[in-house]
């Protein structure tokens, strides 16, 4: 693990947190010239989306999926894996502290 961190986004959906913690993961990597990046997370619809499975039909989703998108191609190699959410307390435990700390 290269980095992990958490904060408050204020009111949105599940899936709109995921993608903005997609997209803040994918911002870092950038700013540190990572070239491999394996992103794991309990959204089965977001990394099935970003794996070209699932169609973008929201729109509020296609234009977090597009930044997304956007950010990984300036990556060398991005992979998605899903993992169910009781295999994922990392995440849990970020999102935990960043609403405590709100």
């Amino acid at each position: 693990m290269l980095a992990a961190e958490g904060e408050a986004i204020g009111t949105a959906t599940n899936n709109v947190a995921e993608y903005s913690g997609l997209i803040a993961g994918l911002q870092k990597a950038v700013e540190l010239h990572v070239l491999e990046v394996e992103v794991v997370s309990d959204s089965e619809l977001m990394v099935k989306q970003m794996r070209g499975e699932y169609r973008v039909k929201n729109e509020a989703l296609r234009e977090l999926y597009d930044e997304a998108t956007a950010l990984a191609r300036r990556l060398g190699n991005v992979e998605y894996r899903h993992v169910k959410r009781a295999h994922n307390e990392l995440a849990d435990k970020l999102v935990n502290d960043a609403l405590d700390a709100a």
